[in-house]
């Protein structure tokens, strides 16, 4: 490892692209003198990531959403693997999204680069047999999920887990000190423009049914960054009125919330880690969904409820995620009801499962460790 190391970093989405701002910040601590560049989004760019492509250019999700933008991946691709062989970096780290990333490491190994794959991917859902070319073709695979290490133990394959970078950003006392509001409703419809579009008219049709039965309600939709306003307010299908929120207190904001309406994502363990009651829902491609079905193989969705082994969460897919289930669920969190504390309650072991903070910086230390040597040839 050189004095002055280069690290790229490859992020394929939005949740990608704030765990890479954390890491940039655990490296910069235990490296001062690296440099970072790579796919990055808002969040690594303004932690000064040099962004030789940007995270925005692949915002798809599922079978035929990939097969759609499948010239536009190519060219990217085409684009990386020009980079890494211009710029050399001492190692590539790649952030989840397997489905691109499985690529970008094939493309450094081949150039000789080291590869750490940070937040393992989910192939304990399916497609297994992925799980060799892991072994083929990445240094190191770190894993922030504690059911992972048994999972890839089977496969024949040693992992690094350093439990959950969530709690270190969420579970501080200033946010969890945050005062909540008895009559606020979160609104959590995804980044990418799809989730948007399917799911907030829905989402805005059961805040009119919980409006109609709680009119002191207010519902507040965080905006992060690169996400459209525009299409927001286009997708809001009800009279009910939204207030849209910068993102920059995000975390604040879904903690003072009583309870929130969420596409399935990092969203989902966000809110619980904050103990927030959550209706998560999504909508696929008929297709994905129909693929979905025959090849998934865990009997959840969300993060909090495969973690800890329940429903805690209600799930509503497709033809499930309308209006009035959701707001008949929503409902009966409004008021300090049995069913509201047995969630409470159930969330708060949560934390426990998922390490004791320091999750980045173990990583960061990985990544170090996986630098090419000087000797190696570049």
């Amino acid at each position: 490892m050189t004095s002055a190391p280069t690290i790229w970093i490859n992020a394929g989405e939005t949740s990608g692209d704030l765990h890479g701002q954390l890491l940039v910040q655990a490296l910069r601590e235990q490296c001062p003198g690296a440099s970072f560049m790579g796919m990055a989004g808002p969040a690594m760019r303004e932690e000064g990531v040099e962004a030789l492509l940007r995270t925005e250019a692949l915002s798809v999700m599922g079978f035929t959403e990939v097969l759609a933008q499948l010239p536009r991946i190519m060219n990217l691709l085409r684009t990386l693997k020009d980079q890494l062989a211009k710029t050399r970096p001492d190692v590539v780290v790649v952030i989840d999204a397997p489905d691109f990333h499985f690529r970008v490491a094939r493309i450094a190994q081949s150039l000789g680069i080291p590869v750490v794959y940070y937040i393992s991917p989910k192939l304990w859902a399916w497609r297994e047999g992925r799980v060799k070319f892991l072994r083929r073709h990445v240094d190191r695979l770190v894993s922030i999920l504690p059911f992972e290490v048994e999972f890839y133990a089977r496969h024949g394959m040693a992992i690094d887990y350093v439990g959950h970078p969530l709690l270190d950003s969420i579970r501080t006392q200033k946010i969890l000190a945050t005062t909540p509001r008895a009559n606020r409703i979160g609104i959590l419809p995804g980044s990418r423009k799809r989730e948007i579009t399917s799911l907030l008219p829905v989402f805005s049709r059961a805040a009119a049914l919980l409006a109609a039965r709680h009119p002191d309600l207010e519902f507040v939709l965080p905006v992060a960054p690169g996400m459209d306003r525009d299409l927001i307010t286009s997708c809001w299908a009800s009279e009910t009125p939204v207030t849209l929120v910068d993102s920059s207190s995000r975390y604040e904001l879904m903690r003072s919330c009583r309870a929130i309406m969420a596409a399935s994502g990092t969203a989902t363990l966000e809110t619980a880690l904050l103990e927030v009651p959550t209706a998560v829902a999504y909508k696929f491609s008929p297709l994905t969904y129909l693929l979905g079905r025959m090849l998934v193989k865990v009997p959840f969705i969300s993060l909090p409820n495969l973690i800890l082994g329940e429903s805690v969460f209600p799930e509503f897919l497709q033809h499930d995620a309308n209006p009035s289930a959701l707001a008949a669920t929503m409902s009966q969190w409004i008021q300090d009801t049995p069913a509201r504390a047995r969630v409470l309650d159930q969330l708060g072991t949560l934390p426990g499962l998922l390490g004791n903070g320091g999750a980045t910086a173990r990583a960061a230390k990985i990544v170090l460790e996986t630098m090419r040597k000087p000797s190696n040839p570049a």
